[in-house]
């Protein structure tokens, strides 16, 4: 199979996606690695801290190497991590990618710790994919009565960008473009 980054490489020379989805338990995973099949794409199942958490970081890595045994082309993505040590626990359990979530720190200390969490990556030389996230984006899948005040002020400034990219060597970056986590509650 081919790594994750082989896989990112392919699609964007055909225009298409790479479909992200989060689960939280095997229901989630099994609909969509059918999914998956049934259209006959690559897909990446994403875990939040919390999913982890809920799930069980080795048992979601285990349900996605037994999927690959089967020939299914699928990716592990640990989203929004926001600390070294669960970045660490990722990448040795063996995820094909791990965003650190750095946003909510000062631009240099966003940049320490997304390099940190790359270096780490690249040590244990099992391909695994770092991107970092800069900007407001927000943190959460909740409901929300109205879009956060502050969040057309912290947009991702595109110089800021190039140097955080620059600075990390960072795979992907997530930047705020005016998109935001959560759904908003219809009047």
């Amino acid at each position: 199979m081919q790594t994750l980054r082989e896989a990112i490489e392919e699609v964007r020379g055909k225009h298409v996606a790479l479909g992200h989805f989060n689960v939280s338990d095997s229901n989630q995973f099994n609909a969509i690695i059918a999914a998956a099949q049934e259209v006959n794409v690559p897909v990446v199942i994403g875990a939040s801290e919390g999913e982890r958490k809920f799930f069980g970081v080795h048992n979601l890595a285990a349900l996605v190497k037994s999927a690959r045994e089967r020939g299914i082309p699928v990716y592990l993505n640990a989203d929004h991590t926001y600390s070294f040590e669960l970045v660490k626990e990722a990448v040795d359990a063996g995820f094909d990618s791990v965003i650190f979530d750095g946003s909510h720190l000062s631009m240099d200390e966003n940049i320490a710790q997304t390099r940190a969490a790359v270096e780490y990556a690249k040590s244990v030389g099992k391909g695994t994919l770092v991107e970092g996230e800069i900007g407001k984006i927000g943190q959460s899948s909740k409901i929300l009565d109205a879009v956060p005040e502050d969040m057309d002020k912290n947009l991702t400034d595109p110089e800021e960008a190039a140097r955080f990219v620059r600075e990390t060597g960072v795979d992907l970056l997530a930047p705020a473009v005016g998109t935001m986590h959560g759904v908003l509650r219809s009047g």
